[in-house]
């Protein structure tokens, strides 16, 4: 009888020890992961996408040519588009093909948007930008196919499925966000857009160098390829994009294969670069870094051209009418308009201080 105790004594203690084990690994894998809310948050608009009810017409992968350049808020507030942007910083084109696949776990939207720049690149440029896309995607066969197809060849598997292993170095750089959003986060996007009112017009943008060849990389069309495929299976209206940023430079001779792409498949595509009469934008205040990205002013004009060309042409409908959905976008535009008054005021602030720096 003793030795039967002691056995199951001796059980218990081992049990007990490799939970607290595994319970602090956890809490430290928690602390020491990056939490980007407050410099490179970036990296955390994959995963708010998962909090949110899944109902939406329209759904736009890519990169920061999306997020910082579409305003889901405009598209509810003045067409009754339910829409979600799954943008991250330079996703690459078969980040977001698994981005739809994981989309299409959750829903089915009517209209899928895509950004096109990212055909520019056949292969992962940065361990940093693929954990910016890929760490916030919940777990599943999926993530696992996006992470394999992603891997540079100096990063391991095993650095994803166990985080701490990647980030257990980095005692020197935690702050107090580290430690106050262990467990939870706050919100940094508006249905994945990006927010920033300040301007800096775009001035002496440079020109293209000269490339050695200018066709997309097998990679990269067959990624596309297979979105196109995947839109037409699940009956969804895919819509390339090609953003106006005026860089990183965007070559006639890329113009050219993606235009030739999307005739040959019936695709519909937008250069907004050649569509600035019709949607507005002035480059001397419609941007936030000199070209690059649109801000506020800048996303809202493209929304707004976007949208109706949405409604009227692709037939997305009008869901105002629906109280559940006007509810919840009710709460979305008072946080929209609060960030916008919020940011209005310290980009004011900030005017007035360096004015008054350059008249000492």
């Amino acid at each position: 009888m003793m030795k039967k105790n002691t056995k199951a004594q001796k059980c218990i203690k081992i049990t007990a020890s490799a939970c607290i084990v595994l319970a602090t690994l956890f809490l430290l894998q928690r602390l020491l992961v990056p939490k980007y809310v407050d410099d490179v948050v970036e990296g955390a608009f994959i995963a708010e996408y998962y909090k949110e009810e899944k109902d939406h017409n329209v759904i736009f992968i890519g990169d920061c040519e999306v997020y910082e350049n579409f305003s889901p808020a405009v598209l509810w507030q003045e067409y009754g588009i339910n829409s979600y942007i799954r943008g991250s910083a330079q996703q690459y084109i078969w980040q977001s093909y698994y981005l739809l696949e994981d989309t299409l776990r959750y829903e089915t939207p009517e209209v899928v948007v895509f950004n096109i720049l990212s055909l520019q690149y056949d292969q992962s440029q940065k361990e940093a930008y693929n954990r910016m896309t890929l760490e916030g995607m919940e777990w599943s066969p999926v993530k696992v196919k996006a992470i394999l197809a992603s891997m540079k060849e100096e990063e391991s598997f095993l650095d994803y499925v166990f985080p701490i292993l990647r980030y257990h170095s980095r005692w020197s750089e935690l702050t107090r966000a580290d430690v106050q959003y262990m467990f939870r986060t706050k919100p940094v996007s508006h249905n994945g857009y990006y927010m920033r009112v300040d301007v800096k017009a775009a001035e002496n943008v440079p020109e293209g160098r000269i490339l050695g060849d200018y066709s997309f990389g097998e990679n990269a069309w067959k990624y596309l390829d297979k979105m196109t495929a995947l839109c037409e299976e699940k009956g969804i209206e895919l819509l390339l994009i090609k953003a106006p940023s005026l860089y990183p430079y965007w070559y006639p001779e890329w113009e050219a294969q993606v235009e030739e792409y999307a005739a040959a498949r019936g695709l519909r595509y937008l250069n907004f670069l050649e569509r600035g009469e019709d949607t507005g934008i002035d480059y001397s205040t419609d941007t936030y870094d000199g070209g690059l990205h649109m801000n506020l002013s800048g996303a809202e004009k493209l929304s707004r051209y976007l949208g109706r060309m949405l409604t009227e042409e692709l037939g997305v409908p009008d869901r105002r009418g629906e109280a559940h959905l006007a509810a919840l976008w009710e709460e979305k535009l008072a946080a929209y308009e609060a960030e916008k008054e919020e940011q209005s005021i310290a980009s004011a602030t900030e005017i007035t201080m360096t004015t008054k720096e350059r008249t000492k």
